[in-house]
């Protein structure tokens, strides 16, 4: 892949030899974590080809639309609506900040006791790492964290910042707020791009990002199954590649793949044995290429089975009301359901907390593991109500923080196997 997308990358401004770098360690990463696993459904071809392209001709498709007039979006979170961006006929894609990379780099603007998905974000740029950096006209940020409010300041030192207030509490003026963040969004996608957002695009825009979420439900729900028909971390990888690829084409991929699930179901194919302890995932977003918790979840006897964070029901839990017809009826719905998203930036939230326990017997879960980057401060604090609620419904219970590094890898698997054991100590009568 270098040689034939050199020259992109080099008019792009990624340091090549780094790159290399980077994608050799990827690559291996990447087939010990998903090509080494047994009994895959066939549908997973197309979301390895994504990851095997994810530097290639996905950028060069974002090249082509540049050169042709359309702008693209770099955004890191859930709550940036793509319904407006595709509205202006622009492209939003999601942004790296999921491997340990140019730490030494982002020190020198941020602390070094910063979380690791902020060091990341800032280490890809300053190292010359992140060809979606590199292609946005535009990157949006949010306030869901003072670090992030804090790091998007020294961000808009190095690239076209934009950043959108998330409101804290969830009354009626939190959604007034909320509502006039999205306003003031459409007001500089139609700056940025010349285009006026008319109620057809937008009617049109909101059935395309409805119909992936539906895609990406589809796929949730049949997860519940036993034996669990994909594995979580295929699963996971789905849900990261909903950020990066073409909505229209991803959207079919992923029925297809549906399609395959439920014949697997019906047959009792399952990527795992039935009676596999069942995990449920919470807590921090997981942006690719972070998968070290999920492969060390069920490379130690688990299954994962669904995820309550932002590569999971916050980015497809609720749809846009498609029956709305004016302007001013599809943004208040636009604002509606994105104050329908429980990130831990809320408070109180105890919309999360029911979340975290409806998502996991609807999944028929046997544990929890709450997942939160190290120095995640919203996260890491709200896993203590998390671990109360679940523990009073009889759900097992795990708080993991870490960071993006290699070095804990063996302690947390010590751990994520003490976790199952219990869950089988559970199931079979031992406790």
């Amino acid at each position: 892949m270098s040689e034939s997308y050199m020259e992109m990358w080099r008019g792009l401004g990624i340091n090549i030899e780094a790159h290399d770098g980077l994608m050799g360690v990827l690559e291996k990463f990447y087939t010990d974590i998903y090509l080494s696993q047994q009994n895959r459904p066939v549908g997973m071809e197309y979301f390895d080809y994504l990851v095997s392209e994810i530097h290639g001709q996905r950028i060069k498709e974002l090249v082509g639309a540049r050169k042709a007039g359309r702008k693209v979006i770099g955004a890191f979170c859930v709550y940036v609506p793509e319904e407006l961006t595709i509205a202006v006929d622009a492209i939003q894609v999601g942004l790296c900040a999921g491997a340990d990379v140019g730490s030494e780099s982002a020190e020198k603007i941020v602390p070094r006791n910063t979380c690791a998905l902020i060091k990341a974000f800032i280490g890809f740029k300053l190292s010359g790492l992140c060809p979606y950096i590199e292609a946005s006209d535009l990157v949006v940020g949010e306030t869901t964290c003072d670090g992030k409010k804090k790091a998007y300041e020294l961000f808009g030192e190095h690239v076209p910042m934009y950043v959108m207030e998330i409101p804290q509490r969830k009354e009626s003026i939190d959604r007034d707020l909320w509502k006039s963040e999205i306003l003031r969004f459409k007001k500089e996608l139609e700056k940025l791009t010349g285009r006026v957002i008319s109620t057809d695009n937008l009617k049109k825009a909101i059935h395309v990002v409805n119909n992936k979420r539906k895609a990406l439900q589809r796929l949730a729900d049949l997860r519940s199954a036993d034996p669990a028909p994909i594995s979580g971390r295929d699963a996971i990888l789905i849900n990261q590649m909903s950020f990066m690829d073409d909505p229209v084409r991803f959207t079919e991929k992923v029925h297809v793949l549906c399609g395959e699930l439920e014949k697997r179901i019906q047959e009792k194919t399952g990527a795992v044995p039935a009676g596999t302890p069942r995990v449920m995932l919470s807590g921090c977003p997981m942006a690719i290429p972070n998968w070290k918790v999920p492969f060390v979840i069920e490379t130690s006897g688990a299954v994962i089975v669904g995820e309550e964070s932002c590569v999971g029901t916050r980015n497809f839990g609720d749809l846009v009301d498609e029956s709305c017809e004016t302007m001013e009826e599809m943004l208040e719905a636009l604002t509606d359901r994105y104050m329908q998203i429980n990130c831990a930036c809320f408070t109180p939230n105890n919309e999360r907390l029911s979340q975290i326990v409806s998502q996991a017997k609807a999944l028929k879960a046997d544990g929890v593991i709450h997942y939160a980057i190290t120095f995640c401060t919203p996260y890491e604090m709200e896993a203590f109500k998390a671990e109360k609620v679940l523990r009073d419904e009889g759900i097992l219970f795990y708080p993991l923080s870490t960071d993006y590094g290699m070095e804990d890898i063996e302690q947390i698997k010590t751990r994520v196997e003490a976790f199952v054991e219990m869950i089988n100590g559970r199931v079979y009568g031992a406790v």
